[in-house]
């Protein structure tokens, strides 16, 4: 289980955006520029999640018992918590 948040940061001279986990109130810095990144949101799912994947229309799969939405990288359903069939 992954116990750190990953945030969705930006460089704000050039609009490049990184995804990273990051610790409060460590100020975090672009690699080409120099310049502070800013937090532009939290990656879901939220930590602490079993699921390394941000939710995205491509990494999701319906569960074949509950029909709820789960990651693609998931074999229990964090729903109904019962084993989803493989993936086609």
């Amino acid at each position: 289980m992954n116990a750190a948040q990953r945030y969705r940061m930006r460089t704000p001279s050039t609009g490049r955006e990184i995804i990273r986990e990051a610790e409060p109130g460590r100020i975090y810095v672009d690699r080409e520029t120099g310049e502070p990144l800013d937090i532009v949101g939290k990656v879901l799912p939220l930590a602490p999640s079993t699921s390394r994947l941000p939710w995205a229309v491509e990494n999701l799969r319906f569960c074949s018992w509950c029909d709820q939405l789960a990651q693609r990288d998931l074999n229990d359903c964090p729903h109904c918590g019962r084993r989803m069939a493989p993936i086609a």
